[in-house]
C-alpha cells in the first residue's frame, strides 16, 4: 500500500489551476493554429488571429486566458493500492481550489445558493469532483476551469432506441447551432452515449480531457466522431460564430452499454479557450 499525503493532493491542484487558466494546451493551440490556414472566410481568419495573440498574452504576461476562470472540475483516478493521509482527500482538493485561485489572482465565480442568495463563496469552493478507483497505485489528477458560457450549453436528451447514430449526430448539431456564440467557438465538443442520464453526462465532461486528435479506439465510436466533426463544421457557426468552416476542433465520444429501452446523448462543449491540467502522483 503505497501512502500519498493529503497536502500533496492540494499543492498539485492548486499549481494546475495556475497552470490551467494561464496556459492553453499545445494540442489545442496547434489545432488553431492549423484552423487559420484552413479556414475559408478572411473574417474567421482574423478572429483566430485574435484568439492566438491572446494564448501568447496569456503565456508571456501571465494574465488568465479569459476573465472566467470558471467552475473548478477535477477528476481523481485513485489507485486502489493507495492510503491517502494526513486529510479527507475531498477536503484537499478544495483547499488546492482555494489556493490555487488566491495565489494566481483568479476570479471567483461560485454562488454558495443557486436558487436565492447568490452569494459568492469568496474563494471557488467547492469545486466538482468526481472520483474513480482504478488499478495501481497512483493518483491522476485532472483538472479544468470550466467557464460559464460554455458549460451553460450543455444538454442532454434520451432518444428511442430505434432512433440509432442518426439522432446522435442531428442532437449534437442542433446543440451547437442553437448555442452560437455562447460558448465562444471554435469548440471541443464531448459527446456521453449509452448509460444512464448522469453516466452520459459524466462520459460527455470526462472526454473533454482528450487531445485534439486523439480517436475512440473503437473504430466504430472514432467513426462516429469523424462524421459529428464534419457535420457541426458544415454548419457554418464558424469562429466566435462570425461565420466560417471552423467551428469545433474536435469532437470526442464515449460509450457505455445502456437499457434496451433507452438512447441517453448528453453533449457537453468546451470553449476554444480548452482548458485542461493534468498531474500524476
Amino acid at each position: 500500500m503505497r501512502e500519498v499525503p493529503a497536502e500533496l493532493i492540494t499543492e498539485t491542484v492548486a499549481r494546475l489551476a495556475i497552470e490551467a487558466t494561464h496556459f492553453l494546451p499545445e494540442d489545442v493551440e496547434d489545432a488553431i493554429r492549423a484552423a487559420r490556414h484552413t479556414e475559408r472566410s478572411p473574417l474567421a481568419v482574423q478572429v483566430i488571429d485574435e484568439i492566438l495573440e491572446n494564448a501568447q498574452v496569456a503565456r508571456e504576461r501571465m494574465l488568465p486566458l479569459c476573465q472566467d476562470t470558471g467552475t473548478a472540475v477535477v477528476i481523481l483516478e485513485i489507485g486502489q493500492d493507495v492510503h491517502i493521509t494526513g486529510g479527507y482527500v475531498i477536503d484537499a482538493v478544495n483547499e488546492g481550489i482555494r489556493r490555487g485561485y488566491r495565489e494566481g489572482y483568479l476570479r471567483k465565480s461560485i454562488a454558495a445558493r443557486p436558487f436565492s442568495a447568490r452569494v459568492n463563496t469568496g474563494d471557488n469552493t467547492p469545486g466538482v469532483i468526481h472520483t474513480e478507483i482504478v488499478p495501481g497505485d497512483r493518483v491522476k489528477v485532472m483538472f479544468m476551469p470550466k467557464g460559464g458560457g460554455c458549460e451553460n450549453m450543455s444538454r442532454y436528451q434520451n432518444f428511442l432506441p430505434g432512433m440509432g447514430k442518426q439522432a446522435i449526430i442531428d442532437f449534437v448539431c442542433e446543440t451547437v447551432d442553437i448555442s452560437g456564440g455562447n460558448p465562444c467557438p471554435p469548440l471541443v465538443i464531448g459527446v456521453g452515449v449509452g448509460g444512464t442520464a448522469e453516466k452520459a453526462m459524466s462520459m460527455a465532461k470526462h472526454a473533454l480531457f482528450r487531445k485534439i486528435g486523439e480517436r475512440n479506439p473503437d473504430p466504430e465510436v472514432a467513426e462516429l466522431e469523424q462524421e459529428l466533426l464534419q457535420a457541426v463544421n458544415e454548419l457554418g457557426v464558424g469562429p466566435q460564430a462570425v461565420g466560417g468552416t471552423t467551428t469545433a476542433l474536435d469532437v470526442f465520444v464515449d460509450t457505455f452499454p445502456t437499457h434496451i429501452t433507452a438512447l441517453p446523448v448528453a453533449v457537453n462543449i468546451q470553449c476554444h479557450s480548452a482548458r485542461t491540467k493534468l498531474a500524476v502522483i
